[in-house]
């Protein structure tokens, strides 16, 4: 029986055709029982205050583009770079939501024409620029405040403690309308860490005031805000690594490759699997493709192995399921022999 191609992605450096020119078999009275088959499993993620994504993200970015315009003004009247830095992350972080937002709703659209796959990917696109203007205001702050601890400027503690107060209030808040699911999704996830250390950078400023008013070391609120770029810096640069991993087919972060390819070799009759490649066609979205081998006198039951991997492989967060069933005599089963 001739082979049916994979449906699934091609492997990259590795040709999936679905023939067996490279498995010869020595008994011509046996044949190969070959099946590609696909299979979508979507998961619903709920929001613990019934908000949607979007609606999530657009009352984040209404409330953060009020507090970023409320610390700018603070921070620049009343000369605290500490609460300035803040409201430049804050300000990245609009901007992160915005482009979070839109690529959210850009990855919900149908496939069509040359995309294939739909508009997945563009929720990584959205946390690599994210990521990367996190960065670089972070940068700016530390540089800015490099400079004010040689040249320190008084600042006025109450407004400027008030500012970064509310700033604690609104990011946690916005960090909270997002629920408790926001872990399954990368864009999402990026939303929630910035809200978060928003809210830390702003305890950061506050203390910062408290311990000015409280001791007149001007120097504080400048070493407070190079603790502040660090911080935006740091996560900045987590959230640029994965951003980057799964934009370049990493596994994404959360799935165990060492669990599925074992799940799959403990399927009825699996002696190997080969050509296994495991990645995200959105920030929420993981798709598998492999080739699993089985021994020539298994029995013919491939819907149910199909069944089983499909089930095993949701579990394990796998949401898009394309496998190939082929046959190998006893002697090529050898991982050696894997391709």
């Amino acid at each position: 029986m001739a082979s049916q191609p994979e449906p699934g992605r091609p492997s990259p450096g590795t040709p999936c055709t679905g023939t067996h020119g490279d498995h010869p078999h020595g008994n011509t009275n046996h044949h190969d029982h070959d099946q590609a088959h696909d299979h979508d499993h979507s998961h619903s993620h709920g929001h613990a205050h019934g908000l949607s994504p979007g609606g999530a993200f657009r009352w984040s970015i209404l409330l953060n583009s009020l507090l970023t315009g409320l610390q700018l003004v603070i921070g620049l009247g009343f000369g605290s770079l500490a609460l300035v830095g803040d409201a430049l992350h804050n300000l990245g972080d609009v901007v992160g939501l915005a482009l979070g937002w839109g690529a959210d709703r850009l990855s919900q659209r149908p496939p069509r024409g040359r995309f294939t796959y739909g508009f997945g990917r563009s929720t990584h696109l959205a946390s690599l620029i994210n990521g990367s203007l996190t960065f670089l205001a972070g940068a700016v702050v530390v540089v800015e405040a490099l400079l004010r601890v040689l040249h320190p400027v008084p600042i006025q503690v109450a407004p400027v403690a008030l500012a970064a107060a509310a700033g604690i209030v609104i990011n946690l808040v916005s960090a909270r309308l997002f629920g408790h699911d926001h872990h399954h999704d990368l864009n999402q996830r990026a939303a929630v860490l910035h809200l978060l250390t928003d809210a830390a950078v702003s305890v950061a400023v506050l203390l910062s005031a408290l311990l000015v008013g409280a001791t007149g070391w001007l120097w504080l609120d400048a070493l407070m805000a190079i603790a502040v770029g660090a911080i935006v810096m740091a996560s900045a640069w987590g959230l640029l690594r994965e951003a980057l991993a799964v934009s370049l087919d990493a596994v994404p972060a959360g799935i165990d490759l060492a669990a599925i390819e074992a799940s799959l070799r403990a399927l009825p009759g699996a002696v190997d699997v080969r050509a296994l490649h495991i990645w995200g066609i959105s920030s929420s979205k993981t798709a598998l493709t492999a080739r699993l081998m089985r021994l020539e006198q298994t029995p013919d039951d491939s819907n149910a192995v199909l069944q089983q991997a499909q089930q095993r492989l949701a579990a394990l967060g796998i949401d898009k399921v394309t496998l190939q069933l082929e046959t190998v005599k006893p002697a090529q089963s050898h991982p050696a022999l894997t391709s």
